[in-house]
């Protein structure tokens, strides 16, 4: 398949699951997308699937493709929690902007390891360690103040939450980790 080819299903996959909130929004009477939510959404969605098929051509294994998915999935889940609801607290709490460190900690450490499948283990697993301490940091040091905290949301449901995103990063690493091990080399273009 051809980059313009896999370009066409990503914006066509995109189109399609706005699809799901448009048709919510013209029966459900609660739905309260506003435009700017469909732009926000169409280019995550449309961001998350053109990351994954430009990064995912570059290996030639299942367990390849399959860590780009989990780790593409890891960083689209990430950004839009975070935009919706928050990760700690509520989306108004400043601490959440730290979660961008794991995103950065990701992706400079793919960029470095050139996306080779070792390299990328190594910089799903610092996302996932980066993950922790800032989750660490914003439960110990910098406590949500009650202007800032969801008064349903407890201290248990904050940390399971964070460990289960903190978890889909180890589970990138390690399916990297796989597929350094049986030999996969990533390809040398994008085309």
């Amino acid at each position: 398949m051809t980059l313009l080819q896999s370009i066409g299903r990503v914006a066509l996959g995109t189109a399609m699951l706005l699809l799901i909130p448009l048709t919510a929004k013209l029966f459900v009477a609660d739905m309260a997308w506003t435009l700017f939510d469909f732009v926000a959404a169409g280019v995550l969605l449309f961001g998350a699937g053109l990351t994954f098929a430009l990064i995912a051509r570059l290996g030639d294994s299942t367990a390849y493709r399959l860590a780009v998915g989990v780790a593409v999935a890891a960083g689209l889940l990430l950004v839009w929690a975070n935009l919706a609801v928050g990760l700690v607290g509520s989306e108004d709490n400043p601490i959440n902007l730290l979660y961008g460190g794991v995103l950065a900690v990701a992706l400079i450490g793919a960029v470095g390891a050139r996306f080779r499948p070792l390299g990328m283990s190594r910089a799903m697993y610092g996302a996932a360690l980066t993950y922790v301490v800032v989750t660490a940091i914003a439960l110990v040091i910098w406590k949500p103040t009650a202007d800032t905290a969801e008064h349903s949301v407890g201290l248990l449901n904050v940390l399971v939450a964070n460990a289960a995103f903190a978890a889909l990063w180890v589970v990138a690493g390690w399916l990297f980790r796989r597929a350094g091990t049986s030999g996969t080399q990533p390809a040398q273009q994008f085309a």
